[in-house]
Parts: structure tokens; sequence; C-alpha cells
């Protein structure tokens, strides 16, 4: 039987899916900051980003996978009801340009730099950043947001939330200035994420699409600390994109409520 509202476990609460976000942080940050590695180094080598991220997220995907089968929310965080896609095509031009920048950081990259080792670790750390904070922000927290919000500020207030939570680089040695950017850029991107979720209804291609952009930049960040100017334009014109089409839709899913969603 269709699992619905009434039959999760624990009622959504905003607190909840808040306390969720602050808890995977307390779990990764403190992995990471033990593991030595400082945020700038994580991809300067397999073994830097297996003690540092792959570590702490494996920790925090067992956390997760935990609290939402004890919550019994995994339907309403993975799931969207088929009526309630956003079925404008048009929405897909955000995630194509992100996908033409993912392109682009693979088509720069020297592949023959990366030994099987670290091509390996690579694609773990992929699924598990996309799994790890698509699920805490847009699967569990966008699951507690809907139980009060309508669906537009579920949208604007998990996108601010996904972006202050890249704040915390700051305590694993990430300049402020440089954090400060990826804040925004971050908040930004949770836009794109949001969008594909509504018009796919599964935020598993969110995942992939998230876990498939980090992988991608950290690949360049492994060939050119510098990084890919023409991937990171691409990336804030998806972005930028995804904002405009929000501002579009908003007036159609701002009186969308959870119960129409899941």
């Amino acid at each position: 039987m269709k699992k619905t509202d009434h039959q999760m476990r624990v009622t959504p609460k905003i607190w909840i899916g808040l306390l969720i976000a602050v808890g995977y942080l307390c779990i990764v940050i403190p992995i990471q900051k033990l593991s030595g590695v400082s945020y700038e180094d994580f991809g300067a080598s397999a073994d830097n980003l297996l003690r540092s991220a792959i570590a702490s997220m494996a920790a925090g995907a067992v956390a997760l996978i935990i609290v939402a089968s004890l919550l019994g929310w995994w339907r309403s965080a993975l799931f969207d009801n088929t009526q309630q896609r956003l079925n404008y095509k048009w929405l897909l031009i955000s995630p194509l340009i992100m996908l033409i920048g993912i392109f682009v950081n693979f088509s720069s990259t020297n592949f023959s730099q990366f030994g099987g080792k670290f091509i390996f670790i690579l694609i773990v750390f992929g699924l598990l950043v996309g799994f790890c904070e698509e699920l805490t922000i847009r699967g569990l927290l966008l699951t507690s947001l809907r139980s009060r919000l309508s669906e537009g500020w579920v949208c604007i207030f998990s996108s601010i939330i996904f972006g202050l939570i890249h704040g915390s680089n700051i305590l694993l040695g990430q300049a402020i200035p440089v954090t400060l950017m990826q804040v925004c850029m971050a908040a930004l991107s949770g836009v794109t994420f949001y969008l594909v979720r509504r018009f796919t209804g599964s935020l598993i291609w969110a995942m992939l699409l998230h876990g498939l952009w980090d992988v991608s930049v950290f690949m360049t960040a492994y060939n050119n600390p510098d990084g890919n100017g023409t991937a990171g334009l691409l990336s804030l014109t998806a972005d930028l994109f995804s904002v405009i089409f929000l501002i579009i839709v908003f007036r159609k899913i701002k009186n969308a409520k959870a119960k129409q969603l899941s």
C-alpha cells in the first residue's frame, strides 16, 4: 500500500529537519577536522579524499539512513506525487547547462594523472556527496519544511540553508572570502537541484547531478588549482536561470501544500 503522510512514524516538524541538518554537520565536520586535511587539499590525493570527505560522509550517510528509517520519511524525502510535478520542459535548461559545465570540466581533465584508486574513490565521493547533501536538505529538511510552509518558501529556505551549511568549510581552513562565495553559489545551486526534483518527481536525479558536478570540480581542482573558469561561468548561468524560473513558477507553487506533494 502506498505510504502517505499519516503513516509516517513521526509527524514532520520544521525543528526536526533543522536538527537533522545540524546533526549531519556535527558528524561530518569533526571527522574531517580530525583527518588533518584542510578543505582546499581534499582533492589533492586519493588518500586525502579518503581520510577526509569519504570517511566523514560515510558516517553521515549511515546516520541519515537510520534517522530517515526511524522517522518513516523515506517516501516523502525521495519522491513527489506524479500529479504535482512541474511539467515545464524549459525548467530543464538549468540542469542541462550544468551538465555542459560538467562535460567541460571532464573534457579539460588530464585523466592520465589519475590512478585507478583515485578514480574509484572519486566515484564513491560523488555518490556519497549527492546522497548525503540532497537527502539532508532536499529530502529530510524539505519534508519538515513542507509541514508548515508553502512550496515556494520551502524552495527558498531549503536553498538558503543549503548555502549556509557550506559556511562550515571555514572550520576546515578555507578562506573566509572564498567560503562566502561558495555559500552564495551553493544557495543558487540549491534552486537548480530543487527544480530537478520537482520536474522529475524524484530526489535521485538531483543526487546524481549534484554528485557529478562535485566530482568534476574535484577533478578540475586536481589538474588545475585555479579552477575552470568556463565551467564555473556555466554553473553560475544555470543557477541564475533557476532563480528566474523559480520566480516564474512561484505563483503556481507558493500555495501547494505538503499533502499534495508526497
